[in-house]
C-alpha cells in the first residue's frame, strides 16, 4: 500500500469514484455529490494497493495558513479496520506542515469520533447532522 496524490484522468475517477460509494451511496445521495467547490483549492490523497486500485481517499484544504482542515475521508468497505485510514492522515498532515500549517481540523462521523482520538485528535464541539441522520463533531490537533 502506498499514499499517492492523483494526478491522471483514471487516478481522478478511482479517487472520486471511492468517495462516492464510501461517503454518499450509502445514504442514497446523488453521483456528483461527493465533489465539493474547492476540490480544485485542496491537495488530494488516495491509498492503493499494489494493483493500484484505491482503497482509501482523503483531502486537505488550508482554511488559513495556519489552519488546515481533513475532509471527505474514507476507506473502502473490505479494508476498514485495518489501520489504512492512519497513512492518509499522516501523509496530509505532514503535507500540511510542508505548506506551514500549525493545526488541524476535521469534521468527523459519529462513529469515526475514536479513529481520529487514536490519531490525536480531540473534540472541540457537537456540530451538525448530514443528511439529517448523521452526527457531526468538529475535532482538532496540533502539528
Amino acid at each position: 500500500m502506498k499514499v499517492i496524490e492523483p494526478a491522471t484522468p483514471e487516478q481522478y475517477k478511482q479517487y472520486y469514484q471511492l468517495r462516492y460509494y464510501t461517503l454518499r451511496k450509502p445514504w442514497d445521495q446523488p453521483e456528483g455529490s461527493e465533489r465539493a467547490d474547492d476540490d480544485e483549492q485542496a491537495i488530494h490523497a488516495m491509498l492503493v494497493d499494489d494493483n493500484n486500485e484505491a482503497v482509501g481517499v482523503c483531502r486537505l484544504h488550508l482554511n488559513t495558513p495556519e489552519e488546515g482542515q481533513l475532509r471527505f475521508m474514507g476507506v473502502r468497505g473490505d479494508k476498514q479496520g485495518q489501520r489504512l485510514g492512519d497513512q492518509l492522515i499522516s501523509y496530509l498532515e505532514d503535507r500540511a506542515r510542508q505548506l506551514g500549517a500549525t493545526f488541524m481540523t476535521l469534521q468527523a462521523r459519529e462513529n469515526a469520533v475514536n479513529f481520529y482520538r487514536r490519531n490525536g485528535y480531540e473534540v472541540v464541539e457537537k456540530t451538525y447532522l448530514l443528511f439529517g441522520s448523521i452526527q457531526h463533531y468538529k475535532m482538532a490537533k496540533q502539528l
